[in-house]
């Protein structure tokens, strides 16, 4: 299994955005996504530093995409 890569929040939204996930809105300082198909739904923290691998594997689980998506 791969590691997990470092990514910043804007890195993580292109990554989304290129799966096909969409902005819907956007609450202080959090994105929030939504796929058009699968309704499934991602929020992002969207901050300055690096995200916690804690928060990588808690949005991967949101929306359903692997390590290997993220590679």
């Amino acid at each position: 299994m791969p590691k997990l890569p470092v990514l910043t929040p804007k890195k993580l939204l292109l990554i989304l955005q290129r799966k096909g996930f969409l902005t819907d809105h956007t609450t202080g300082s959090h994105i929030i996504l939504r796929h058009p198909v699968s309704l499934k739904r991602v929020v992002i923290p969207f901050h300055t530093k690096d995200l916690p691998k804690g928060t990588i594997i808690s949005i991967l689980k949101q929306s359903g995409l692997t390590k290997k998506d993220l590679i």
